[in-house]
């Protein structure tokens, strides 16, 4: 197949990249001009298409002859106006499917998220399926662009232009620079995280970065995936806080021991929210804390895999303690824990 990535200069694009080529498909990675390109010029076989999300002219060019389009690209910053996440969440989605459309490419994978289901009212969610619906009021602007994303993709879908949307959760692994768990690891080695657990153990559904580019090549491949949606995760349920101790022991941080309530602190964070409405903030700083986070962290969410296994034949190929090993020698060769941690790569 020859395949179109999108975000391929970032974490999961990475490796959706590197899991085509291993398939042996020809690549073509959409890039900014403001992209890394360090990894993937490591990759003479890939070929650079170099356009925006808002770039009609240059997304056409770059669909040109594609079979297959893995749309991993999208705005997660914790900062920006309504108007930034739904002009390339949103808008550069569909005009992404419109150049799809116009060049005939037969595929479209769209890499969606749990957090399109988020709802501010809700409490733990255990072993969901895809019959969850969308919630009325979304935690963050992230949260909804990407379910409105996610809505148009499976909308797309036709007898010519088959379309479908994978939601892992929590996607971690090796070359995440600026995911959730260096971040954590930052906050132990600097003894900054406190334990907010209430005494309650908290599970989570995480994807490895390899379990999710698996994924994503299975359903490029199937014929019973259109127009629809799936959760796609490792196979363990995670106890946060359990693991939080694991990789403080194992990158040399403070595991969490200070004790606050949880509900002390969702007051606060939605302080902190309500203060971040003001535009000067908002839109160019992310704050401190959120209550988007802190749900995260205190409230169980693990989603059942039933669906993808039934109808593209997933299963997990990394398991947990495979991917913390992997994961502990590629931060070696890659700096060492302090530039993992500190984000000075």
């Amino acid at each position: 197949m020859k395949a179109l990535v999108t975000g391929a200069s970032g974490f999961l694009g990475g490796h959706l990249v590197e899991g085509c080529l291993a398939a042996g498909d020809k690549v073509t990675a959409l890039v900014r001009q403001s992209s890394d390109l360090r990894h993937l010029r490591t990759l003479p076989e890939v070929e650079l298409a170099t356009a925006e999300l808002c770039d009609v002219d240059g997304l056409l060019e770059a669909t040109r002859g594609v079979d297959v389009i893995y749309h991993s690209a999208a705005r997660v910053a914790g900062h920006g106006s309504r108007a930034q996440f739904w002009a390339e969440n949103v808008l550069g989605t569909q005009r992404l499917l419109a150049a799809a459309r116009r060049n005939g490419v037969s595929r479209f994978v769209f890499v969606s998220s749990p957090s399109a289901l988020m709802d501010t009212r809700a409490g733990d969610l255990v072993d969901i399926d895809e019959s969850q619906p969308y919630p009325r009021r979304y935690y963050n602007r992230y949260s909804e662009t990407k379910a409105a994303a996610e809505q148009r993709v499976l909308a797309a879908n036709s007898s010519t232009l088959v379309t479908c949307a994978l939601r892992p959760r929590a996607i971690w692994g090796p070359r995440d620079r600026r995911g959730f768990m260096p971040k954590l690891v930052g906050k132990m080695r600097a003894g900054r995280l406190p334990d907010l657990s209430g005494g309650r153990t908290t599970f989570a559904s995480m994807c490895h970065c390899d379990n999710a580019v698996h994924a994503c090549l299975l359903a490029a491949r199937s014929d019973r995936v259109g127009g629809k949606a799936y959760f796609v995760t490792d196979a363990e349920r995670t106890d946060v806080w359990g693991l939080l101790r694991r990789l403080a022991e194992m990158f040399g941080g403070r595991p969490p021991s200070r004790s606050i309530p949880p509900r002390a602190v969702d007051v606060l964070a939605g302080a902190v929210e309500l203060v971040w409405r003001i535009p000067l903030l908002g839109n160019k700083y992310p704050p401190p804390l959120t209550r988007y986070e802190l749900t995260l962290l205190t409230r169980s969410s693990t989603y059942a895999i039933d669906a993808a296994e039934r109808d593209f034949g997933y299963r997990p190929r990394v398991d947990q303690e495979t991917g913390l090993i992997r994961l502990a020698e590629w931060i070696q060769r890659a700096g060492g824990v302090e530039a993992y941690a500190g984000g000075t790569w």
